[in-house]
């Protein structure tokens, strides 16, 4: 994994909520000294530490804030979960939506001069019971601690991410610095397609095992061609739940399961569920999901970078709820330049992005 800057002259990173490293492993490239992380999940866990190192495991209500060393930045992964429009949307309804409160706490408590949250697009929308926004109430608690708070609904492959995944992040800034984050702009590449992506992966390569489709799905992808979905299948080879929706396709939204990106496109987002039906989880050409290598790939994790759970389906979902290392790096680098009073740092950043 390479290290663009000596970790001895930049920035202490606190990272809550960490998963198995992806925001952690973009800010240690570029040359972050990550000085505390933690999380509950046991093979989120056991994969960060085979790659990054320590981490604490343990939920962070029973944290307190004296454990935790003094940082210049902290960054946050609460859980995603509530506010998904794919979930059951409860917000700050499930008990998850308070853990948003623990990271306050602590921030409250060790003041860095920056703070990164991200989350999924949903958070934009969710409702508290009040009927305020969600997203709203996060600026306000921010600013109640001494923070300026910009926040954005990014592209992951406008930052070098080979996958056209949607997140939103929210950047906070200590007023007494008195900077604003500014994002950066979008990096152009050419080199983001599953063609270029998936090139060169050798079979001796770690993770290079696959999870094995269920009997439905293997009966019916093969009819799906490259760059297609389940509008492929014919009609009499349709499960009963999937001919009501084609019978009655605009009542239903026009969904697009079982979606195949060709070897030219961008694949979609990863999720963690892995679902053919409702992800681009399937290979262009081959009647199978993707390795667990691929996907890491799609996210931008090195090859160097290796995945352990308890199951396949187990390293499916970490990479899946991952922050992509790329975008990761993107947000470090821009973040150390306002605070260090650089000027055109995009520029930089493409030159940097483009050697990872």
């Amino acid at each position: 994994m390479r290290v663009i800057k000596d970790v001895q002259t930049m920035f202490k990173l606190v990272s809550l909520f960490s998963g198995c490293g992806g925001m952690d492993l973009g800010f240690h490239q570029y040359g972050y000294n990550i000085v505390f992380a933690n999380d509950i999940d046991n093979d989120a866990v056991k994969t960060y530490r085979k790659n990054l190192g320590d981490i604490v495991q343990k939920d962070i209500k029973e944290i307190h804030e004296d454990e935790i060393p003094d940082c210049d930045v902290l960054t946050a992964g609460f859980p995603c979960q509530p506010f998904s429009s794919a979930g059951n949307r409860k917000g700050v309804a499930d008990e998850r939506g308070t853990l948003f409160h623990e990271c306050i706490r602590i921030i409250k408590k060790k003041k860095p001069q920056a703070v990164v949250f991200e989350n999924v697009r949903g958070i934009l929308s969710i409702k508290n019971d009040d009927g305020n926004k969600l997203i709203h109430s996060i600026e306000r608690m921010m600013d109640d601690v001494g923070y300026y708070v910009e926040y954005k609904l990014v592209k992951a492959s406008d930052y070098g991410v080979p996958q056209n995944r949607y997140r939103v992040l929210i950047v906070g800034l200590r007023k007494d610095l008195n900077k604003r984050f500014v994002f950066p702009k979008p990096i152009k590449s050419d080199k983001l397609t599953l063609r270029h992506t998936l090139n060169n992966l050798k079979p001796d390569i770690p993770n290079s095992e696959h999870w094995k489709l269920s009997p439905q799905s293997q009966e019916i992808v093969p009819y799906i061609k490259e760059g297609g979905s389940w509008k492929d299948i014919p009609y009499d080879k349709l499960p009963e739940r999937m001919k009501k929706i084609r019978d009655n396709i605009k009542k239903y939204k026009s969904p697009n399961f079982y979606r195949r990106y060709s070897w030219d496109e961008i694949c979609g987002t990863i999720t963690a569920a892995a679902t053919p039906e409702n992800c681009g989880i399937l290979h262009p050409t081959e009647d199978r999901r993707y390795t667990v290598r691929e996907i890491a790939r799609i996210q931008s994790f090195p090859d160097d970078f290796v995945f352990e759970a308890g199951s396949i389906a187990g390293m499916y979902k970490i990479i899946g709820n991952a922050v992509p290392p790329r975008l990761a790096y993107a947000i470090a680098g821009q973040i150390s330049e306002i605070l260090e009073g650089k000027v055109n740092v995009e520029e930089e950043f493409a030159e940097q992005l483009a050697i990872l």
